[in-house]
């Protein structure tokens, strides 16, 4: 068993959880590398930042960093997926306040592709699942993902490694996992995310260091025409 629920052991959850019900909480999937959780103060600020935009009241910092590091510890490399939900709840939409969150946290093995990457060109397609709009919510990895899963059933290609996600717009937002980047010279562009999409910590890391390589970062619209005029395109996962 690799999982734990509140600190302990276990894989059994309170069907009445809001997480379960409504989709009400956040999560973030993390890299274990060498035992260690890598960017782990990105991943809780964000995963703060989520709770505090839903008004969920988040578990303790103190313990909840104890037990990812505890964790990530058990194996040398893998995959962390931590989720927080509000919690359980009685029937209905509206929170009473008063429920106390959920954590979950699962450690996985490393998949083989990704334990022996190699820099090489991928295949993306372009999706027909559009995202929805709301700014509210953008930017946020909310446990609400039934548009990726839409879009993400699309195709069963192995060969074809993402696919790109626009808005009503037609703007490209995203991957259906991923985030976006086009260099053109000295400027490197992503998507601005203010109105949907999730801002992934590594796209937060590319855009905090593109500095180092001189270039000038852009966040702004993106639209087919931009992929095509770009020197290079890549997506962060």
């Amino acid at each position: 068993m690799n999982a734990w629920i509140n600190g302990r052991k276990s894989t059994t959850l309170d069907y009445r959880d809001r997480g379960l019900q409504y989709g009400d909480g956040v999560f973030e999937t993390m890299r274990v590398r060498r035992r260690e959780v890598r960017f782990l103060e990105y991943h809780l600020e964000r995963l703060y930042a989520g709770c505090r935009q839903l008004k969920i009241n988040g578990p303790r910092p103190q313990v909840l960093r104890r037990e990812l590091k505890g964790i990530a510890a058990q194996r040398r490399e893998g995959v962390l997926k931590l989720i927080v939900t509000r919690g359980s709840g009685a029937r209905g939409y509206r929170p009473s306040g008063h429920e106390r969150c959920t954590r979950i946290i699962a450690l996985h093995a490393l998949a083989h592709a990704a334990a022996h990457a190699q820099l090489k060109p991928v295949r993306v397609r372009v999706c027909t699942t559009p995202i929805g709009v709301n700014p509210s919510l953008a930017g946020l990895k909310m446990l609400n993902r039934l548009e990726s899963v839409m879009a993400r059933a699309e195709w069963s290609d192995p060969r074809i490694w993402e696919g790109l996600m626009r808005d009503v717009d037609e703007n490209i937002v995203c991957g259906t996992m991923s985030n976006l980047f086009l260099k053109s010279g000295s400027t490197l562009m992503t998507p601005v995310l203010d109105r949907c999409g999730v801002a992934g910590v590594m796209r937060r890391w590319i855009l905090e260091t593109a500095g180092e390589l001189d270039l000038r970062t852009v966040e702004r619209r993106i639209r087919w025409k931009d992929l095509a005029q770009a020197d290079e395109v890549f997506m962060s996962n």
